[in-house]
């Protein structure tokens, strides 16, 4: 009895995937809980494992096909097994010669694209499609390199680089255009899996709360002091004591002292956390940025709050976390000066309350006071720490006693 292989739940919340590689092609022998294929959801790059052992005999989805959770990826069973043809979606159905057809199926042509692939091409993702039609791409001239030679995304743009005087179609005569596009001029780069979430999740921000950005500047003097003097003494525990560390403590004492920044908006009232669960805004370089999740951070010292840095930005930048590791921040940390920025406007982590932007550090002349309330001028470093807020849930002041707070921590760090 042949073996469906389903989209897993794989974390709370977590409704849709995107295949983003199948690491078996159909035939491939298959031991129970091998890594079957990889899949992309909230810009985490997971596996998903075999449930039985056998022979992957169909593959239903294809590379780059967002799927739902409980739909039917693939299906596993003995060599030569037949498999009912009920079970496959109609998208992945294998062709046949059927004769000539009317009109293209759904499954290979998007929407008044212009864009009519071969009847004997086999699968078309609807990603495929979508760049194929956009850029004017017989898909028969592509050679391709995925599972039973279908054509995948990379296929499709590799022939792209290679072919600059790919026209687009004339949708009238259903020739290539060969005036140039000038109102479009430059390479198409199609969106990636995280790009697209991080459009996604930005836009619905921006739509969900009024954003509002208060700035003021900190003092790192004790904070470098503290470091120079630990650091080493870090490094034995094998731990590397980044800024990070101590910008983290000092949100968890500022939302202690003042627990509405650590909430959330509902319509029946504002819902204050219980517990810290700090985001922190991680580069992926120019494939964007994820937000893994401290979760308990009040609970940790200043050394376990750097190996948790340290543990999560590393796996990260592998792609190694898991998805509830990105799930569930309560305030959420963004350290923009690491790239030269000194002010920032972060956009908040929905539903968070707030997010905090560190700038760059710099050496700059300062006006400090002794203890007896004489003035001079000083070189110190300094950094400015932009707080954005959910205007529905704090106000000016209130956003300002929370941003104060962070900075007299960081001020006054013994």
């Amino acid at each position: 009895m042949p073996t469906k292989v389903f989209v897993p739940r794989l974390g709370e919340g977590i409704e849709e995937v995107t295949i983003t590689k199948w690491l078996k092609a159909v035939g491939d022998p298959v031991n129970e809980m091998d890594a079957l294929l990889e899949v992309n959801t909230d810009k985490v790059d997971t596996e998903i494992p075999a449930p039985a052992s056998g022979v992957l005999l169909q593959i239903l989805l294809e590379e780059g096909v967002e799927a739902k959770v409980g739909d039917v990826l693939a299906v596993i069973g003995e060599a030569g097994e037949a498999v009912a043809s009920e079970q496959l979606p109609v998208a992945s159905q294998p062709t046949k010669d059927e004769g000539p057809k009317t009109e293209a199926t759904p499954a290979t042509t998007p929407p008044s694209s212009g864009f009519r692939p071969s009847s004997d091409l086999g699968f078309i993702s609807p990603v495929v499609a979508r760049i194929a039609a956009e850029n004017g791409i017989d898909l028969s001239q592509v050679k391709g390199t995925g599972i039973n030679g279908r054509i995948t995304k990379n296929d499709v743009l590799a022939f792209l680089e290679h072919s600059p005087t790919t026209q687009p179609e004339n949708r009238t005569t259903g020739q290539p255009n060969l005036t140039p596009d000038t109102s479009t001029p430059g390479t198409l780069l199609p969106h990636t899996a995280i790009r697209r979430a991080i459009a996604k999740h930005m836009l619905e921000s921006k739509q969900t709360s009024p954003h509002v950005l208060t700035v003021m500047e900190a003092d790192l003097s004790r904070v470098i002091a503290h470091r120079i003097a630990n650091k080493d003494a870090f490094a034995r525990d094998g731990v590397n004591l980044t800024f990070t560390a101590y910008f983290m403590q000092a949100i968890v004492a500022g939302l202690k002292a003042y627990p509405v920044a650590n909430s959330s908006w509902s319509d029946d009232g504002i819902l204050l956390h219980k517990a810290i669960h700090l985001g922190m805004a991680t580069s992926l370089g120019e494939d964007g940025l994820i937000v893994p999740v401290i979760k308990n951070a009040d609970a940790l010292s200043l050394l376990g709050v750097a190996r948790a840095v340290n543990d999560l930005a590393n796996r990260a930048r592998v792609r190694k976390l898991h998805p509830d590791e990105v799930k569930g921040g309560t305030f959420t940390l963004t350290n923009h000066g690491i790239s030269g920025s000194l002010f920032a406007f972060p956009v908040i982590n929905q539903p968070q309350c707030g997010i905090l932007g560190i700038g760059a550090m710099q050496k700059r002349v300062v006006v400090v006071a002794d203890e007896l309330g004489r003035d001079s001028i000083a070189i110190r470093p300094m950094v400015y720490l932009s707080f954005v807020f959910d205007h529905r849930i704090l106000d000016g002041a209130s956003a300002d006693w929370f941003l104060a707070k962070v900075k007299e921590t960081l001020e006054k760090w013994a």
